[in-house]
């Protein structure tokens, strides 16, 4: 069994707020001229693939034969978790939405992920508290990504934002359907995932963007963005964040979602030298508020008798 099955929960969270933290930055660094929005999710997800896929064989385990149910539920997790959120953010940035915005719109995952966990998943009831700390902790992401001016020009780009929105429910769904999928090593099951979304973006790329194939090298600053991506947030990520589900539930990882803008911010200050705002300290203490009182009245289980990644 790997140590990785052992590591303390804290530490995993950690590592997954750092790595999801700096996904928008990175995405936000490629240019759409270079590297079209359906092909860096085509690129992202193949080669996330290919080392899934790796990490599964050095580690003793087998994937599934195909008539297991598997292949299709992590398979569709893949296509409305990944596929389509990935490429609907990055077409959110390259559409003009201001990012402040975006996050906002992402930030209503959690919100989502308490609704359909009420109605799917039996352990994870909707209480008053839960109700309470994730409304706290939206107002806390509303807070940090405010835009200098509110107006009713952030309605111009609706159909858009209303894209972001839908791939905020993806991202609700997937944590949904992973707490139900067959029981899967999280490595088997991320790999599962990442084939059915690769497949799929294939599918959708040469359907869709078949005129956009990358006919030249891309620059070494984009291909190093889209080599992180890849690494981080596709492969390792997703590792994380099936192990994350399989031991605590969605309702975990709805509030590790509200940390990431934190990271996020402290990621633009440290690489890109963003000046730190006042905002900032008080959107931290309105998530953290939230956070605790989500918690009231609910613990998080030990982890379950499993095989390791």
């Amino acid at each position: 069994m790997s140590r990785f099955t052992h590591l303390p929960l804290a530490f995993l969270i950690t590592i997954t707020l750092l790595i999801w933290g700096t996904e928008y930055t990175l995405v936000g660094t490629i240019d759409p001229l270079a590297i079209s929005e359906a092909w860096q999710v085509t690129i992202r997800m193949g080669f996330g693939a290919f080392l899934m896929v790796i990490f599964v064989l050095v580690r003793g385990h087998r994937l599934p034969r195909l008539a297991d149910k598997s292949w299709v539920v992590y398979g569709i997790m893949g296509f409305i978790g990944m596929t389509i959120p990935f490429y609907l953010i990055a077409k959110g940035y390259n559409a003009g939405i201001d990012s402040g915005l975006i996050s906002i719109l992402i930030g209503v995952t959690p919100l989502f992920t308490v609704v359909l966990a009420h109605f799917f998943v039996r352990s994870e009831p909707l209480t008053k508290f839960k109700s309470l700390g994730f409304f706290i902790g939206f107002i806390g992401v509303c807070v940090l990504f405010l835009p200098k001016e509110l107006s009713w020009a952030l309605a111009e780009n609706w159909q858009i934002q209303a894209l972001v929105v839908l791939a905020a429910f993806g991202y609700a769904a997937t944590s949904i359907l992973g707490k139900r999928a067959p029981l899967q090593p999280p490595s088997v099951g991320a790999a599962i995932m990442l084939l059915g979304g690769a497949l799929s973006a294939v599918v959708c790329a040469l359907l869709f963007a078949s005129a956009e194939i990358p006919r030249a090298i891309p620059p070494t600053n984009i291909l190093a963005a889209l080599a992180a991506l890849t690494i981080g947030a596709t492969f390792l990520g997703n590792l994380l964040y099936l192990r994350l589900l399989q031991i605590s539930g969605p309702s975990l990882i709805a509030k590790i979602n509200y940390m990431v803008p934190v990271i996020a911010i402290i990621s633009g200050m440290v690489f890109l030298g963003e000046d730190f705002q006042n905002k900032y300290a008080v959107s931290l203490v309105i998530i953290i508020t939230g956070l605790v009182i989500a918690r009231i009245g609910t613990s998080i289980p030990d982890e379950q008798g499993q095989n390791g990644p």
